[in-house]
């Protein structure tokens, strides 16, 4: 079962080259942790992943066979196009639901043995208020269609993801960052990035089974479906 302690294990992170995701990684390598730190130029632990190629992720699966893993972090992610309905485009839409949306469980998929080899056993999607029908769009009105439902649909995916592993012990989450500066943020952003990690890190650290299915953000709050 998901267990609420101090000692050290093993995370996975997508999209750990930079912003957030590499944050997180040197968080959790700082507190001990033997980092799996996925990007498209691979690493000592993980040969390259491209989370928009579904061969990549099954490849990773293949990769890290029998390897234990407490937590892994489904942050990888792409923001698309920001014109609105008038600039919406098929493909460029496509690509940001495969990725945003589609890739977490195709990584949840392939990863789930190495959780249920773990002890701590805790899957994270990195979503976003953007993709609350109740909050998305309270102060905000950016016409990044294809953002908004990827990550609406991600929410979906932790929903089910957390019924599906409940019988495993597994933990799902889905957390907000907050509007955080980096490259998809922009420097106007209201959160900085060691902020937003250390806040990330403390809920999922402590993520038991009684938070399996929740959506919160960064600071604690929960966020509205």
């Amino acid at each position: 079962m998901t267990q609420n302690t101090a000692d050290t294990g093993t995370v996975l992170i997508t999209g750990a080259g930079r912003g957030l995701g590499r944050a997180l990684a040197d968080l959790y390598t700082a507190t001990g942790f033997r980092v799996i730190a996925c990007t498209r130029q691979g690493t000592d632990d993980a040969p390259p992943l491209d989370v928009a190629d579904a061969t990549s992720i099954a490849a990773l699966g293949d990769h890290l066979a029998s390897v234990p893993i407490d937590i892994v972090i489904n942050n990888a992610a792409i923001r698309g196009d920001t014109g609105g309905l008038a600039s919406l485009e098929t493909d460029g839409f496509l690509e940001v639901v495969r990725i945003n949306a589609l890739a977490p469980l195709l990584v949840a998929r392939a990863l789930r043995s190495n959780l249920l080899a773990g002890r701590r056993r805790v899957l994270v999607n990195i979503g976003s208020r953007a993709g609350s029908l109740a909050e998305g769009t309270i102060d905000d009105e950016d016409g990044d269609y294809a953002y908004r439902c990827s990550k609406a649909a991600l929410n979906m995916a932790t929903v089910k993801l957390a019924q599906d592993f409940r019988s495993d012990g597994i933990a799902v989450l889905s957390l907000h960052p907050g509007w955080v500066k980096t490259n998809m943020g922009g420097a106007e952003a209201a959160v900085e990035v060691a902020e937003s990690a250390l806040g990330l890190k403390g809920l999922i650290d402590g993520a038991t089974m009684a938070e399996t299915g929740s959506f919160r953000a960064y600071d604690g709050r929960t966020v509205l479906w």
